[in-house]
């Protein structure tokens, strides 16, 4: 139980970091799309301007900001990327410590099956137990009883001395022969 549980843990920690990942990711590509568009704004603005001056100015200004949208987008890219790699190893790292679990459940419900087994076998060699003591029990007394009258006949016939001290079943035996 305490595996399982230890298991359970690790794997809503793995859980929650692959939700933030994925956010990350969805934040990631979000920018990624509004840098496009910022893009395609700044492509839009050149072809709109009409003065050599301005087109100069600008050209230079969008070239510069293409490359610095260029720069960004090649890191979000690599981001993304490395968040692919980390998410695919979580979602791995996930499936396995299932399968731990799933595992842990069928053999934690087998010793159970077992352990149940045993302890019903251990009440009825018990009950048995109890059976053969009280029977014993029954044999016991109904042999002292029978002895008891076998000592009673043997030593209550005429020229028979009553005994001194306890009998053994031999000497009973003898003074009955």
């Amino acid at each position: 139980t305490g595996v399982i549980s230890s298991l359970q843990r690790q794997l809503e920690i793995q859980e929650s970091q692959l939700r933030r990942i994925k956010s990350e990711k969805e934040m990631l590509q979000k920018k990624l799309r509004e840098r496009e568009n910022q893009l395609q704004d700044l492509s839009a603005k050149f072809c709109s301007l009409t003065e050599e001056q301005e087109d100069k100015e600008m050209m230079v200004t969008i070239e510069k900001e293409n490359c610095n949208l260029r720069q960004v987008v090649a890191e979000q890219e690599s981001k993304l990327a490395e968040q692919n790699q980390l998410i695919s190893k979580l979602q791995e790292t996930v499936g396995q410590l299932q399968a731990e679990v799933r595992t842990s459940r069928y053999q934690l419900h087998k010793q159970r099956r077992a352990q149940d087994v045993v302890q019903s076998q251990a009440e009825t060699l018990q009950q048995r137990e109890l059976q053969t003591r009280v029977a014993l029990e029954c044999v016991t007394s109904r042999f002292e009883r029978y002895r008891s009258k076998i000592i009673q006949a043997t030593f209550s016939t005429a020229g028979m001395k009553p005994p001194q001290a306890e009998l053994t079943d031999e000497e009973v035996l003898e003074a009955m022969q």
